[in-house]
């Protein structure tokens, strides 16, 4: 079993107070910069390393996406290759559970590949989403789409499509409350047995 190294810069943060302590602990920057440096093992002067990382952090909030979708690239080809290079191992494999495994990450590497590109793509050209507006509420609620002169009153709502209805057909109604004789079967359009 081999053992991790510890690194020997960490200390290099020395917040005074509890709160500037709790406020480092839950930067991004500052978690990001003991990650890499757990992970890379060399010791990195830590403090450069949270500087970097906070200098790439205001590119990305000043709008310049140069880096993530390098990154996003980067870990696309990185997801190809472990997914072509676990297809083949598969492919050698004699017994079925290491040929299912070596098959199953190379899957999972693909479907991650997949989702970094439509990530990338996202942050290319973004969806453009038509929205309409939806008026939702549990009270009164005062909608103003247009311009228009407020109503001084209240007037009398009448039933439009009703009195259209039956402009059209005479002035007669077209509900008249009877029922209509049935009409005879079509021999034409009757359903074959």
């Amino acid at each position: 079993m081999t053992t991790k190294k510890t690194p020997k810069n960490t200390a290099a943060i020395k917040p005074k107070t509890d709160e500037e302590m709790a406020k480092l602990l839950t930067s991004p920057s500052v978690q990001a910069a003991l990650t890499i440096n757990q992970w890379q093992g060399t010791g990195t002067e830590i403090n450069a390393l949270v500087d970097v990382l906070s200098s790439q952090i205001d590119n990305v909030y000043n709008g310049d996406m140069n880096r993530p979708e390098a990154m996003l690239l980067a870990q696309a080809h990185t997801l190809d290759e472990l997914f072509n290079n676990l297809a083949r191992r598969a492919h050698d494999q004699e017994q079925m559970k290491h040929y299912e495994t070596f098959l199953r990450m190379a899957l999972k590497a693909q479907g991650q590949c997949r989702a970094t590109l439509e990530t990338l793509a996202a942050i290319k050209t973004p969806p453009i989403i038509f929205a309409k507006q939806a008026n939702i509420a549990n009270g009164h609620q005062q909608i103003n789409n247009g311009i228009s002169a407020p109503a001084t009153h209240a007037e009398e709502i009448k039933n439009q499509p009703n009195e259209l209805l039956e402009a059209q057909h005479g002035g007669t109604a077209l509900d008249t409350g009877t029922t209509s004789a049935t009409i005879g079967k079509d021999k034409a359009m009757a359903a074959l047995e």
